[in-house]
């Protein structure tokens, strides 16, 4: 039978997901079935969520890895956790080094924009402190899907073929970009939706960091293979910041959004920018969903957090502002008297007092739940794989700035800028459930977006992920989606807002909500711009 795979002439809908004993949401049904195994095997939500992890680096290889990083909100036995798996710049990865190479600032391909890996650490110590099941027996799924291989879906397709043309045009200033076409290419092509696709040495890499829980990525035969990479093609990681790698486990922080805690991670990540914009969002009183009004006030209120966040957010050592500040209703009250009602505004940075990947959400019937993300950050990241290990090492790093004194300054064995961040919603203290949008800057601009559909329009959870969604790039310049009303576009854009309305949508984000009710049931929405799937037992 013939037909297109990219082609689909006529809107579809999703209802809402309901089950008891388990969910898993995430891009990939794939992923999700083997999240949901993994319950039904034992383990509770954590061990489904690096097992539903663990997948996504198989299945989804355009928008994670082994080699990158990740964060998670963890939601269990009635108490909150945050773990912060980045890692850092290597040693010789300065300024200087840069330059010398003759980069005025840091390329997004090949070895030099490499920062530590956290995503097996991330792995480790979640199963390590909440797992109910060996590493091993969690990552084996994936590593047997790896080997065996798997029809690549539709929405991974189309990335999988952006990248080709990106390496492509970049493989003659980058050689070592060679690795990814060895890996990801087999055939001399980019693999188009339903083909299969297998990784002897991805399972191969899953297998050991189970067996040795991560050990052998960071002091074993593994970093052994990253640092002879590096040296081979002139990079800066070596087995010695694979060594010096830890996870943090941090308090997430959280504003109230009328009657709502919603929670983000702290800094380095840019989480705060949601809660921030919220603040300054809950300063207007918002009539309807689909009213001018409420596009207006939303897109400026992320327009003002977006402009304090990339001024003044980095590693917490090195940022100019306090956080409390930077997320307290008086000063989000300062930031709010700024917009006018009729009137697109130019952003800047507020004046304070001196002191920006895969999502997915689990959840068990024992309450326990998971907001998870992981990314290479661009793609397949810096397109050097390692191998025979099926390893794409990410290029975060390219996130620092060579500013001097700028808190996002490249300095040795310090963590970029992420934009990769897990929200988490709760209310009396007790939990509502987990969320999250992925997709590079968007993410916080979406967070606000769908708990905003959520609180203020109650809007069910798949109804908050259909909805229309906008971008804010920068200056007066905003995406939009084509579903978006005319009427609204062409008001925004009286109102001084430079609108660019969007034929494709992959872009603006993917995501997954998990809600459970007040009797225990679950109840899921996930991403119809992707292979979005919620798998429930």
């Amino acid at each position: 039978m013939k037909f297109d795979p990219y082609m689909y002439r006529y809107p579809s809908r999703r209802n809402l997901v309901y089950g008891k004993n388990g969910m898993v949401g995430s891009a990939s049904p794939l992923a999700c079935q083997i999240g949901l195994d993994i319950m039904k095997k034992g383990g509770n939500a954590v061990d489904a969520a690096i097992a539903t992890a663990a997948a996504l680096t198989v299945v989804e290889p355009s928008g994670n890895g082994i080699g990158g990083d990740c964060f998670a909100i963890v939601w269990i036995e009635g108490e909150m956790y945050g773990l912060n798996a980045s890692g850092a710049a290597p040693l010789k990865m300065t300024s200087e080094a840069i330059q010398s190479k003759g980069y005025k600032e840091i390329t997004k391909f090949g070895l030099d924009p490499v920062s530590v890996p956290g995503v097996p650490s991330g792995w480790a110590a979640l199963s390590e402190r909440f797992g109910k099941l060996p590493l091993s027996d969690v990552l084996e799924p994936a590593a047997k899907l790896a080997e065996e291989g798997f029809p690549v879906s539709v929405n991974v397709s189309r990335l999988w073929n952006r990248y080709y043309k990106i390496y492509s045009n970049a493989l003659k200033d980058y050689p070592v970009l060679q690795t990814w076409f060895d890996t990801f290419c087999p055939n001399g092509h980019p693999l188009q939706a339903g083909e299969l696709f297998k990784s002897e040495g991805h399972a191969k890499t899953l297998r050991e960091i189970g067996a040795t829980n991560a050990a052998s990525f960071y002091t074993g035969a593994i970093a052994d293979e990253i640092d002879a990479f590096s040296r081979e093609h002139g990079g800066f990681i070596r087995k010695e910041d694979l060594a010096n790698h830890q996870v943090e486990w941090v308090k997430p922080l959280s504003v109230n959004y009328r009657g709502y805690d919603v929670w983000e991670l702290p800094p380095n990540g840019i989480g705060i920018m949601a809660l921030m914009a919220l603040n300054i969002l809950e300063n207007f009183d918002l009539k309807g969903k689909e009213e001018t009004d409420t596009y207006h006030y939303q897109i400026e209120a992320m327009k003002l957090a977006f402009s304090d966040g990339m001024a003044y957010i980095g590693e917490p050592s090195s940022m100019r502002a306090d956080v409390d500040t930077l997320i307290s209703k008086e000063y989000a009250k300062q930031r709010a008297a700024l917009i006018q009602e009729g009137e697109s505004l130019t952003p800047s940075p507020g004046e304070l007092d001196k002191a920006g990947t895969v999502y997915f959400s689990t959840a068990d019937k024992d309450g326990n739940m998971v907001s998870f993300i992981q990314s290479c950050y661009t793609g397949f990241g810096s397109g050097a794989v390692v191998p025979g290990y099926g390893i794409s090492l990410h290029n975060r790093g390219c996130q620092f700035t060579l500013e001097p004194n700028h808190p996002n300054e490249l300095k040795p064995g310090k963590r970029p800028l992420h934009t990769i961040i897990p929200g988490f919603i709760t209310k009396d203290n007790q939990p509502v459930g987990p969320f999250g949008v992925m997709g590079g800057p968007l993410q916080p601009q979406a967070h606000m977006q769908v708990v905003s559909s959520m609180v203020d329009f109650h809007l069910n959870p798949q109804d908050a992920l259909d909805a229309p969604r906008w971008q804010w790039v920068s200056g007066k310049k905003v995406q939009v989606e084509h579903a978006l009303p005319f009427h609204i576009t062409e008001a925004l854009m009286r109102r001084g807002h430079e609108i660019e309305v969007l034929n494709e949508t992959i872009m603006l984000g993917r995501g997954q909500i998990i809600i459970r009710n007040k009797d225990g049931v679950l109840v899921g929405g996930t991403e119809p711009r992707s292979d979005g799937y919620l798998a429930v037992w």
